[in-house]
């Protein structure tokens, strides 16, 4: 059974003022026509080159490159906080056989504190939607 809303849904793009004169050729494999055609299904029925449109003109596409930029953030992350972990580990020994704990622990707990906010901030950009 046909929706009222989709009866009155414009099924083109809405008309320019500038004439859409460039065009592109993408070339797909079989199975890949097969997964376009079916993302365009699931989107509402729209063709595949208005999926391919509405998607390359989407502001929150993630690249390939955006996404190893968030690992090697992650990875430097990991080696900070490896030192960071390092030093509280020295700190932690000299006041288990001193009994006290050394002068520059609050700057090494400081350090702990901004490399956990960078790790939180590099998990929040992971997880973007």
């Amino acid at each position: 059974m046909v929706r009222k809303s989709q009866l009155f849904r414009r099924s083109r793009r809405e008309n320019s003022d500038e004439p859409r004169d460039r065009r592109y050729t993408v070339k797909v494999s079989a199975e890949e026509d097969a997964q376009l055609q079916a993302r365009a299904a699931v989107a509402g029925g729209i063709t595949v080159p208005r999926l391919m449109f509405e998607a390359a003109m989407n502001a929150n596409v993630e690249t390939k490159t955006d996404r190893l930029e968030v690992l090697r953030n992650i990875y430097a992350l990991q080696n900070a906080l490896a030192s960071v972990g390092n030093n509280v580990n020295q700190l932690a020994k000299f006041a288990n056989t001193e009994g006290h704990v050394p002068s520059d622990a609050a700057a090494t707990l400081q350090e702990v504190r901004r490399v956990a906010r960078l790790v939180e901030a590099a998990s929040r950009e992971w997880e973007r939607p």
